[in-house]
């Protein structure tokens, strides 16, 4: 008589209801990237403080180049820690990317006034550990989680990071005067306080079962579980699995080669795509705050105030993106979303060009940019709820980080040309005529990256194992 099956463990997740211990990774990977991303977003309001300090005086130029060294530092670490996720562990890249941000973001309280090269240098630091956080914490999430929520929930660890945002508004807003700039940059510090805490919780037992530490995995399974370990079946008895297995391994000895050349459909859809959304979006968190300033009269107070509402804003949207992307599917949300992140950026553009030809006046111009502002970043940002984890399904679990690292990597080369771009287009001192062209081309680049995400492999629904086969 044939014994009964006895589910595995990845079949038991997917069945299973959220277990406390899952709730903590997912929590712990929210606050993480929540507190990096603060740091990140800071610097828009560091720039606003200083950009008319004495020993400062920053252009526009320059403004681009510090915006750009965080380009930099983004591309090197989603690369960076993308491969090293699938090399040493998602919990150990996580971990790390802390750590890096960490000690360049308290080296930037050193800096002296006309030293803007040394904080560009400094940024590039920053956005190292930056870069890689999301790029490791939505495959960490991704396999401890059932596949019907996999969207959602992966999607939370982008969800939030507008929170960062919101805080760095809030910082400005309340204690900015009192503390300063040096002040501003020492809060980015507070990350390290994760560390304990991430300690405390297992490594993604998909990344230690393609490694072959099987009974790693098992005790990772049962903490995911909250049952022993000793209960635990893990998938790798059958011939197909060892044969998997072999597999895995050889794709993760070849690293960045297997993925160049294995899967260059799902490289190019996502290092295009990326570009396309996190152009206009970067430019606009580096740049907003001084347009609204420069263009438009808003004090920098007010100017926290309304970033706030726009944080507000970016994170429901990113929600709502990672929801419908469960009901409706991957490409519909971002079809959707870009399309109305892009006529944000039209409806700003208008604003501007309305006023520089008299047809509004400041107030009400300027409260029909920030409007578009607002739409751009709970759509065209929003799209991020699911956007990077989109990205990661394209790729199988032995290269999983390595593939939406580099691809991710590729596209953050808009962090780089975007804000620098916008500088040499505007100055440092920018009108309302001046602005209306960059946003223009930003509505464009939203309109492009939700079509390019249409020719991606739809994955709604779909376990990892299934989506492993396929690769």
């Amino acid at each position: 008589m044939t014994a009964p099956h006895q589910p595995t463990a990845p079949e038991l997740i997917d069945r299973s209801r959220l277990t406390g211990n899952q709730k903590q990774l997912i929590a712990l990977t929210i606050v993480g990237n929540v507190a990096e991303f603060f740091d990140l977003f800071l610097i828009g309001f560091v720039i606003l403080l200083l950009v008319d300090q004495p020993g400062w005086q920053l252009t526009g130029t320059q403004i681009g180049v510090i915006g750009a060294a965080s380009g930099v530092g983004t591309v090197i670490g989603a690369i960076l820690w993308g491969r090293l996720a699938d090399t040493v562990g998602r919990k150990h890249a996580f971990i790390s990317c802390i750590a890096v941000l960490t000690v360049f973001t308290a080296a930037t309280v050193t800096v002296q006034p006309g030293q803007w090269l040394l904080l560009a240098g400094l940024r590039v630091g920053v956005c190292i550990g930056v870069g890689g956080l999301n790029i490791t914490s939505v495959p960490y999430v991704q396999e401890f989680v059932p596949a019907r929520q996999r969207g959602l929930l992966s999607g939370l660890t982008s969800v939030f990071i507008p929170l960062g945002l919101f805080l760095g508004a809030v910082a400005t807003a309340t204690v900015g005067d009192a503390i300063g700039w040096r002040g501003l940059v020492a809060l980015g510090c507070l990350p390290v306080l994760l560390m304990p805490w991430a300690a405390r919780v297992p490594e993604s037992p998909r990344f230690l079962l393609s490694a072959g530490q099987r009974d790693r995995a098992r005790a990772a399974y049962g903490w995911a579980l909250e049952i022993p370990a000793g209960d635990i079946v893990l998938p790798g008895d059958s011939d197909r699995d060892r044969r998997q297995a072999d597999s895995a391994a050889r794709r993760r000895a070849a690293g960045l080669a297997a993925v160049v050349t294995g899967q260059k459909k799902a490289l190019a859809v996502v290092a295009a795509g990326s570009f396309c959304f996190l152009f206009g979006v970067f430019a606009i968190q580096s740049w907003g705050q001084l347009l609204m300033n420069k263009s438009f009269g808003m004090s920098a107070t007010a100017v926290g105030v309304a970033f706030m509402v726009a944080a507000v804003a970016d994170i429901a949207g990113r929600f709502g993106c990672a929801w419908f992307s469960d009901r409706a599917g991957r490409r519909a949300a971002l079809l959707i979303w870009g399309g109305l992140g892009a006529a944000g950026c039209l409806l700003s553009a208008a604003a501007t060009w309305l006023f520089a030809h008299g047809v509004l006046g400041q107030s009400t111009a300027g409260a029909v940019f920030f409007t578009g502002i607002v739409v751009t970043l709970g759509f065209g940002d929003g799209a991020f709820g699911i956007l990077n984890a989109f990205g990661a399904e394209q790729f199988s679990t032995a290269t999983r980080s390595t593939g939406v690292g580099l691809g991710y990597g590729i596209g953050a080369t808009a962090k780089i040309i975007g804000p620098y771009t916008v500088g040499v287009m505007v100055g440092g001192n920018p009108t309302a005529g001046q602005v209306t062209v960059p946003f223009v081309i930003f509505a464009a680049l939203f309109t492009a990256g939700a079509l390019i995400y249409q020719l991606a492999e739809e994955t709604r629904g779909q376990s990892l194992s299934d989506l492993g086969r396929k690769k």
